[in-house]
């Protein structure tokens, strides 16, 4: 009996320094480095300021932003995109492989801290607006690594630090952060690069809220209505009658928003046809996703080995064909 009372101390110990390992596992708990830190305190932010997130398919680029001392949002970082699935355009059904587009809100619980991609956050779709148009999904993340299935992939490295941004603005009151999931930076020369696709309508609203942010530096808050987003400056006790599918209400607050959104997509559909008349449309090409040319190169020169050792162990690159030839990888821009 004494034996197999040892023998069951030994495995209860065993299974505790077991459970020790895991608990570790603090890669959800790595502080920020010196050098953020150091760049949000010249920009007038502490890491508990909430955060917003801004991603550019076609650009292949992440931006964080934060709130400054002045209340306003100002960016803090713009890192590059490892990689992402799909095409430009939303995401509509489980297993197209489209990384989705559109308006998002990412609280606390959608961290997750031990993902087989090193660290990740849900972005939560389908979000309302989503689900009512009957497009299925889930479990869409920004992880690292440098694969995709329809995810953002930002490597380990860069991954661990929005990661940390993210935690840090959660855990200092921020209820949930908003992210940007668009399919390029909202400029007269992509418009008019693509306005034939069919998605435009749909680019247009996504606009109007970038609009928004663009004009007040604060996030706006996202409802739905009539099949489409609908941008307000504040919540409303009236936001909570409204219906995806519903028609919209007349909305006091938003008018003269939306009257100096107006002004500034006319005036930018006026460039826009400049361009278009001095430039043929692009085609919708699909050739699974696209990533960023700092990451491009290193795939180019040294093949996707080199590339997954330097930016996930051993999660190989996903489709690096494919990812070779982004018609949209240009020259590189920003480095991490």
């Amino acid at each position: 009996m004494a034996r197999l009372g040892l023998f069951a101390v030994a495995i209860a110990a065993a299974a505790l320094a077991g459970c020790a390992s895991m608990d570790r596992d603090d890669r959800g708990e790595v502080p920020l480095n010196g050098k953020i830190l150091s760049e949000m305190s010249e920009k007038g932010m502490t890491p508990e300021d909430p955060i917003m997130i801004r991603i550019y398919k076609q650009e292949s680029e992440m931006e964080v932003w934060k709130r400054t001392t002045r209340g306003t949002y100002a960016l803090l970082k713009t890192y590059p995109m490892c990689r992402w699935s799909g095409k430009l355009g939303p995401k509509t059904r489980e297993g197209d492989r489209q990384a989705p587009e559109g308006f998002y809100s990412v609280s606390r619980a959608q961290l997750n801290p031990r993902s087989q991609y090193y660290l990740s956050f849900n972005l939560g779709y389908p979000n309302e607006l989503e689900s009512a148009l009957g497009y299925t999904g889930s479990a869409l993340m920004v992880h690292g690594a440098c694969t995709s299935a329809g995810c953002y992939a930002m490597t380990n490295d860069g991954v661990q630090e929005i990661y940390a941004l993210a935690r840090e603005a959660l855990r200092g009151g921020q209820e949930s952060f908003q992210v940007q999931a668009l399919p390029f930076r909202m400029t007269p020369a992509n418009f008019a690069a693509h306005r034939n696709d069919p998605n435009m309508a749909f680019w247009r609203n996504l606009q109007e809220g970038t609009e928004y942010f663009d004009l007040t530096r604060k996030p706006p808050v996202v409802t739905a209505c009539a099949g489409r987003y609908r941008f307000s400056p504040q919540a409303s006790p009236a936001d909570a009658a409204l219906a995806p599918l519903g028609a919209c209400p007349a909305d006091p607050d938003s008018v003269e928003m939306a009257q100096r959104i107006q002004q500034r997509q006319i005036a930018e559909t006026a460039q826009m046809v400049a361009v278009a008349a001095a430039n043929p449309a692009v085609a919708a090409p699909y050739v699974d996703g696209g990533m960023h040319p700092t990451f491009r190169e290193v795939l180019r020169r040294s093949g996707p080995e080199k590339l997954a050792a330097l930016t996930s162990g051993k999660i190989p690159v996903s489709q690096p064909t494919a990812a070779l030839a982004d018609p949209y990888g240009g020259p590189a821009t920003t480095t991490q």
